[in-house]
């Protein structure tokens, strides 16, 4: 590992693997199409959406499938990162300043690991609502009904049916919801889109935003300087 003089460019810190960042868009890009594809199929007003696919036949076929993609880059994303996600004492500290948070005050907030006890939340209702959406979407859809009474002995009734069509739909409203405040948050905190573009962050907002995170790279990587970082890299 080397580093360089400062020639002007941005200091840059690597955040994120090549892997990492192609399950996460795996993710992004399999949950815009259940998104789409489900509010198709949720209420007539919105069948319109099912165009985009080429018409209803191809939104419902679409849909499960999907919904598996995004549970096995989910399940991936979930053990590539648990650790780094358990809660600490300095989560409880962050969310009671969060209005320093909202008005840009960083410099009254704790300082934190690679995430913060927002980005915490958002991965572990995540964590809850992916398998609930798996499990009652099996129930919803004729090849996974036939799956789990072939391989759990399980016949899910029509009561139970129509229930999890219920759990279902509020799960997945969650969900969006919960993906709107990601979606949001990442465009607001200005450099966030770029850590899962490039990969990189500035040493500058690693400093701001997650500075426990920044000493523990440079420590790691026995350098008094940036870690893994050459100007404009």
């Amino acid at each position: 590992m080397t580093t360089q003089t400062n020639t002007g460019a941005p200091v840059t810190v690597r955040r994120y693997s090549g892997s990492a960042r192609l399950n996460h868009w795996v993710m992004a890009i399999s949950f815009v199409l259940l998104l789409l594809s489900g509010l198709s199929l949720f209420h007539p007003s919105l069948f319109v959406l099912s165009g985009l696919f080429g018409g209803g036949g191809t939104a419902r076929w679409l849909h499960p499938w999907a919904g598996l993609v995004f549970a096995i880059s989910f399940m991936g994303l979930f053990f590539r990162f648990f650790a780094l996600n358990l809660p600490e004492r300095t989560d409880i500290v962050w969310l009671a300043k969060l209005k320093h948070v909202l008005t840009g005050h960083d410099e009254y907030l704790p300082e934190v690991g690679k995430y913060n006890a927002g980005q915490k939340l958002v991965f572990w209702i995540q964590a809850i609502l992916v398998p609930v959406m798996l499990i009652t979407g099996l129930c919803l859809w004729a090849p996974g009904l036939a799956w789990m009474e072939q391989t759990l002995g399980f016949k899910a009734s029509i009561d139970q049916q129509r229930l999890a069509a219920l759990i279902h739909a509020m799960a997945a409203v969650l969900a969006i919801l919960v993906w709107i405040v990601h979606v949001y948050a990442a465009i607001w905190v200005r450099g966030t889109i770029g850590a899962m573009t490039t990969g990189t962050v500035t040493g500058g907002w690693g400093w701001r935003h997650h500075r426990r995170w920044l000493r523990e790279e440079v420590v790691a990587h026995g350098t008094t300087e940036h870690p893994r970082v050459t100007p404009g890299e």
